[in-house]
């Protein structure tokens, strides 16, 4: 495959077969982030792991200590006194049927919906819609929940769902190459610990089978992973 000149220049910052200390890695993905714009930081995990068995999932949340550098708009649907409690914790959108009609109508600008668990047989009559956009809210991600002011918070504040997908990959964005080193090193960290801490038990083999962290327009640098773990036992 024939790649641009500056795909090049930055892939001769990196070697290919090396596995880089976390510190390291996040130093090359800095330096290789030139575009014009604040590009994102994300990890890719290869984990191995057989997503078709229920007892082979891997999901949950994890609040990254530094965030993710992104505004999250956040919608709240309830009712009453939860109605108020979401707009003081700071959520962009709060309401509850007018919301559910504006949805089934088509609106989904916003990244996040939490709701009330009184208030899910009528939000999940919208899976349709907010399914296939990973909107639906659900308990194992806290969006759902009596205590709304506290999920917005830690929304706002840099919790992030992972979920495995078919393949047995994780994406997850941990933050902005305009981040200090430090920082994305720190949470790139945090996410590691998260995801050796969910290994499900019939995981068999090597869990952490590859893991990159790459900014938007950069190439991968691979992690030394096992090193990671080790340090932190």
């Amino acid at each position: 495959m024939k790649h641009s000149r500056r795909y090049n220049t930055m892939d001769g910052n990196r070697d290919r077969n090396t596995r880089y200390s976390v510190a390291d890695a996040v130093k090359i993905v800095k330096e290789n982030a030139t575009a014009k714009f604040d590009e994102t930081v994300e990890v890719a995990a290869n984990l191995g792991v057989d997503p078709r068995h229920a007892d082979q999932q891997v999901r949950g949340t994890v609040v990254l200590p530094h965030g993710t550098g992104r505004t999250v708009r956040v919608l709240v649907i309830a009712q009453g006194d939860q109605q108020k409690e979401a707009e003081e914790a700071g959520a962009d959108h709060v309401g509850s049927d007018d919301m559910i009609q504006k949805i089934e109508g088509g609106w989904t600008d916003v990244d996040v919906i939490i709701t009330t668990p009184d208030m899910m047989g009528k939000v999940g009559k919208l899976g349709r819609v907010l399914g296939p956009r990973g909107l639906m809210p659900n308990p194992k991600a806290g969006t759902v929940t009596r205590d709304v002011a506290k999920a917005v918070q830690e929304v706002k504040a840099g919790k992030i769902e992972y979920r495995v997908d078919k393949t047995g990959q994780v994406h997850v964005p941990v933050g902005k190459a305009s981040f200090d080193g430090d920082k994305l090193t720190e949470n790139i960290q945090t996410l590691i610990a998260e995801l050796q801490r969910v290994k499900p038990a019939a995981a068999k083999g090597t869990y952490f089978k590859n893991l990159t962290v790459a900014s938007t327009m950069g190439a991968g640098v691979r992690l030394d992973v096992q090193s990671e773990i080790l340090s932190r036992v």
